[in-house]
């Protein structure tokens, strides 16, 4: 699986968890947050798709894992191989 379809699975399974997804030029920011108890995660699109990835996973990883059922196998090792180092 290609980095660009990586992103979009993990996007989607952000927005499948009650994230709004914001994209915007944010020089190197972004990730998830809670904002008035809503959850948004800030895409910054000054990163290439593999840093903008990593930001989406570092933000699943702190969602519970049993939130995260429905992802691909390919997904699911790159969060449990992050989480582990």
């Amino acid at each position: 699986m290609h980095t660009v379809e990586l992103l979009d699975e993990a996007l989607r399974v952000l927005g499948q968890l009650g994230y709004a997804i914001r994209e915007a030029c944010l020089g190197g920011g972004g990730g998830g947050c809670e904002i008035r108890g809503r959850k948004v995660f800030f895409l910054d699109l000054d990163l290439d798709a593999g840093e903008q990835l990593e930001q989406v996973l570092e933000t699943l990883r702190r969602e519970p894992a049993d939130c995260l059922v429905s992802i691909s196998p390919t997904l699911a090792r790159m969060l449990k191989l992050r989480k582990i180092a």
